[in-house]
């Protein structure tokens, strides 16, 4: 892939895919019996709505912070994956989703600071 659309488009799916997962997740498919579902799922989604605005737009810059907060969600995956028996698929789902999120982020820096450099 050379053009920054596909490598953002496949940002967008990691990203809003790992987003939709965790909301389906804890809201529906496994709610913790610990804490409220509401606590749950202010505490995995509220951080995915700050590079929201960035992403949407295209923003090279937004795209490599939001590397970091991926890499947060990749921990957790893992954690879960080997933790829990019980949500270990929406786990690995979730690995699965934040490394798309995570190829696609570099591909779209990368393909967007060729072109400046082509310019």
């Amino acid at each position: 892939m050379k053009s920054p659309k596909g490598w953002y488009l496949l940002t967008l799916a990691g990203y809003l895919g790992t987003f939709f997962l965790l909301v389906i997740w804890f809201g529906w498919l496994v709610p913790p019996k610990q804490t409220p579902t509401s606590i749950a799922l202010l505490y995995a989604g509220v951080p995915l709505l700050f590079p929201l605005r960035g992403l949407l737009h295209g923003r090279p810059y937004t795209n490599q912070w939001s590397l970091f907060l991926a890499l947060l969600y990749f921990a957790y995956g893992v954690m879960t994956a080997w933790s829990s028996p019980v949500d270990r698929p929406y786990a690995l789902l979730e690995v699965v989703l934040v490394i798309v999120w995570f190829v696609g982020a570099i591909g779209y820096v990368r393909s967007m600071r060729a072109l400046r450099s082509a310019d």
